[in-house]
């Protein structure tokens, strides 16, 4: 069982805090926070045990082994480091950077401390994600011609962090990084060449985000928004087939899949909490499924995407 310490009191950490509850191989132990306060608040609320009034003191605590980092994007790879060198295992949410030297030099941190680096894309261990690789790795749907992914939502509030700039907002990097990684995943390679437009709003962050991802032979779009209509959606499309997934980065109303060939039928995957999933398989997976190759490869993308969108020019990776 990994004792894991919660780095920062924001929304997601309870994504955490209840996936540790589904699994014996994790337990959240502690939490730090700029505020003791807000910090002892928080773990009573939720029945953890200790509470630190710095992200130094919880680094340093023997009561856990692995720290979940949650802050703003810009602070990911800083905290990831330092909480490497201070010896425990760390679980940055997703985006870990959109800049690949920086991604190279967190898992530098984590190679010269003998400690496990992962970025924390949950959608990747839901067993829905699995059925859909490996229908398309079987060829349920032919040759692979087509991948499609879109994730929006609508968020009015400027003061959030996703519309700041200092902190590495924008709708790619809060939820098109999901895009990406599905693209990247099915096409089961690394895209050649992308190309991308974007509609900026904020403090100069992108409010929407549309890219083209060019695979060796397979042609991959994305589209994000954070001032759009909800939208959460996977389409595969093969020679002989397509397959939907309604619903493919979070799965509230539980797992379906739409298998579309001379007739259709839905697949209806195993309901299980990704983060459980993901914490079970950051105790049991040697080496992580989401390792360094894996965090480049997205960076490598995103970076380029956005070059790409500011330039108006595809760019080749």
């Amino acid at each position: 069982m990994i004792r894991w310490g919660i780095l920062s009191t924001a929304r997601i950490a309870d994504r955490i805090v209840d996936g540790a509850r589904g699994t014996t191989k994790a337990q959240v132990t502690a939490v730090g926070s700029r505020d003791l306060a807000r910090a002892r608040a928080w773990a009573d609320e939720r029945e953890i045990a200790h509470a630190y009034g710095t992200y130094e003191e919880l680094l340093a605590s023997d009561e856990v082994d692995a720290i979940y980092i949650g802050l703003p994007n810009s602070m990911h790879v800083e905290w990831s480091i330092k909480a490497l060198e201070a010896g425990k295992h760390v679980l940055c949410e997703k985006p870990l950077s959109r800049h690949p030297a920086e991604v190279q030099r967190a898992f530098d941190a984590a190679d010269r401390a003998g400690r496990t680096l992962m970025e924390a894309f949950m959608w990747r261990f839901h067993p829905q994600t699995e059925e859909v690789v490996r229908l398309v790795r079987e060829g349920a749907i032919g040759e692979l011609r087509v991948i499609r992914a879109a994730f929006g939502f609508n968020l009015p509030w400027l003061e959030n962090v996703r519309w700041n700039s200092a902190l590495e907002g924008g709708a790619l990097m809060d939820v098109g990084c999901y895009c990406v990684s599905a693209a990247r995943l099915i096409a089961g390679t690394e895209p050649l060449r992308v190309s991308g437009e974007q509609v900026i709003g904020g403090d100069g962050v992108d409010a929407r985000f549309a890219g083209l991802l060019r695979f060796p032979d397979v042609l991959a779009t994305i589209d994000c928004g954070m001032d759009v209509h909800r939208r959460n959606q996977l389409e595969v499309v093969g020679d002989e087939g397509t397959i939907l997934v309604p619903s493919p980065w979070q799965t509230p109303l539980g797992a379906k899949i739409i298998l579309a060939r001379e007739e259709t039928e839905e697949l209806t995957p195993e309901s299980v909490d990704p983060y459980t999933r993901e914490l079970e398989a950051f105790a049991g997976e040697a080496p992580p499924r989401l390792g360094r190759e894996d965090a480049l490869g997205q960076a490598r993308t995103i970076e380029a995407l956005y070059r790409a969108a500011e330039s108006g020019a595809a760019v080749t990776l």
